[in-house]
């Protein structure tokens, strides 16, 4: 769970996730890599198609695979070693432009779900290549009849939600027994999630897990991840939005992006709320205004959600958030004054608040790539919100919501590599984060240490984004779009950049098919080595320059 000292200080924009949720969408089976297509930054230029880079399925294309693969499970499992009580259920499937295939794979042990035990499995013309799993141990447990009450490890969770300052006094549903592998030996223990708020009014999703035997508290984490026609928004301008005409009325529904929708919660905190619609085909003013019905920020969060659907789709040939071409939806006026935004999976929304006076909604352009994108990552390697995982996955979001910036070149937010610098959230202009010398937010890390996964992951997550940065544009003093950076290396070397289009594909590589829920730094090295390696060669310049950039933020 987030501490209460970090939620504060980043007056609860923490620009976050949701239990398994946080991320932005895109489109299907057109055949290729769009990756390369993104805007080339000062350092660097696009990179040519290449084998290794996934190609865009169809719904039906990846439904078949998916399919295929949930077949062929029980062969696979006996193939790489698991044992008789383990059951492989496909998640996704990720298909190379080479034929190669990459299935990520949940397991179950006896029936019950093993929480850390997610695999992926490389396969070319039909033969498993290679496995990447989040845990190397074998999953065995020596009896599966729980040595403590269930109500023990309900009331462990509860009272941890409480220590963090939640409102909720029960736990959402009974614990469930599972599996946990997430570190160490395997055993049997209870998961209890626990629900409503939390301190600053965000929705409350802590997963508390508990040793079945001994009635340790072994895990938590927080499944919420939070951060930050014609639409006249506050942030991008006067922007084409994608509406739908019903009968006279013209609804905020974007039919051709998966079938987003815009609705209104009116100051509400649960519930799907109301879609919005108008009379004309323009939602908006331009301003911002204190009214729980105010268009504007609605049209921003529409703006958001097909910015990003478009980013994944041209850069990735990713068809929406789990890659099935269903859109998810927004909710705008979320609470009142509420500071903070939020991805949530359990609805497969995204979630804005007003802000402080309800003047300041949280719906920049670089919000809803941020928060959208949490939901890509749980769709892949579903980082573990906690240590740090939490950080990488906080720092994917950063990356591609950077990235959702840049691609979608708005004149009114051109891109950086600043987070939240639209919205104003510390009262005196300055950005949440920064990605060259996150440091300077005054709590981020530059560079990693055996104690960075203790912090806050919204802080831990300052190492992978001064890696990004450093892979894109390089180490020193230099201007983009008009931003002055400086960013500094652990070591003292000098590191160049590849370019942002190069390292926005090898870091979606490596998380789409290396990362997994229990990737650490050194895991993401390792990751996105294999990603520039397949990418562009084991002897490639890009190889070497991503090696070089996790040097220089001391990740050996």
């Amino acid at each position: 769970m987030t501490p209460l000292s970090a939620r504060h200080r980043r007056t609860t924009l923490a620009i976050a996730t949701a239990v398994a949720a946080g991320a932005l969408l895109a489109t299907g089976l057109t055949g290729g890599v769009a990756a390369a297509q993104a805007t080339a930054s000062p350092s660097g230029t696009a990179a040519q198609p290449l084998t290794a880079t996934p190609v865009a399925l169809s719904t039906a294309a990846r439904s078949s695979l998916v399919k295929d693969a949930q077949a062929a499970a029980p062969e696979t499992a006996r193939q790489i070693g698991l044992g008789n009580q383990e059951k492989l259920l496909v998640k996704d499937v990720v298909q190379d432009a080479d034929g190669t295939v990459h299935t990520r794979y949940e397991r179950t042990y006896a029936g019950l779900p093993v929480l850390g035990g997610d695999l992926i499995v490389h396969e070319k013309a039909g033969k498993a290549e290679s496995v990447t799993r989040a845990t190397k141990a074998t999953i065995k447990v020596a009896s599966l009849t729980p040595q403590i009450a269930a109500s023990k490890a309900e009331k462990q969770a509860v009272t941890a939600a409480k220590a963090a300052g939640s409102a909720q006094t029960s736990a959402d549903s009974a614990p469930r027994k599972v599996i946990w592998a997430g570190d160490g030996t395997p055993v049997l223990a209870y998961e209890t999630v626990v629900g409503g708020l939390q301190d600053d009014g965000t929705p409350n999703e802590l997963h508390v897990i508990t040793d079945a035997a001994t009635g340790k508290k072994l895990h938590e984490y927080q499944g919420i991840e939070t951060g930050t026609g014609t639409g006249k928004t506050l942030y991008s301008g006067t922007v084409t939005l994608g509406t739908n005409l019903s009968g006279s009325t013209y609804q905020l529904y974007d039919t051709t992006r998966g079938g987003h929708k815009t609705y209104n919660l009116a100051r509400g905190t649960s519930g799907t709320g109301t879609l919005f619609t108008n009379t004309t085909n323009v939602f908006g003013t331009g301003t911002a205004s204190s009214s729980s019905t105010d268009q504007t920020a609605a049209a921003d969060a529409a703006y958001g959600a097909q910015a990003t659907w478009d980013f994944y789709k041209n850069t990735f040939g990713r068809n929406g958030i789990k890659n099935n071409g269903v859109g998810a939806y927004s909710r705008v006026h979320y609470g009142s004054s509420y500071v903070n935004a939020f991805w949530s999976d359990s609805c497969f929304c995204m979630t804005y608040g007003d802000g402080s006076g309800n003047t300041h909604p949280l719906t920049s352009l670089d919000v809803a790539g941020h928060e959208m994108s949490h939901g890509v990552t749980a769709a892949t390697a579903n980082l573990t919100y906690s240590g740090e995982s939490g950080g990488l996955n906080e720092a994917t979001s950063d990356i591609f919501g950077t990235g959702v910036e840049f691609a979608t070149n708005n004149a009114s937010d051109p891109g950086d590599y600043l987070i939240g610098e639209k919205i104003n959230i510390n009262g005196n202009g300055t950005p949440l984060r920064y990605m060259d010398k996150p440091s300077k937010d005054g709590a981020s890390a530059d560079y990693w240490s055996s104690t960075v996964g203790n912090k806050d992951v919204h802080y831990s997550s300052g190492v992978a984004n001064h890696f990004f940065y450093l892979l894109a544009e390089g180490s020193g003093a230099k201007t983009i779009n008009g931003v002055s950076y400086n960013s500094p290396t652990y070591n003292g070397s000098t590191v160049t950049g590849i370019g942002r289009a190069k390292a926005l594909q090898i870091w979606y590589k490596a998380l789409t098919t290396y990362m997994t829920s229990t990737t650490n730094y050194k895991g993401a090295r390792t990751a996105t080595l294999s990603a520039a390696s397949a990418l562009y060669g084991s002897t490639s310049t890009e190889y070497n320059a991503v090696a070089a950039a996790w040097t220089a933020v001391n990740v050996n």
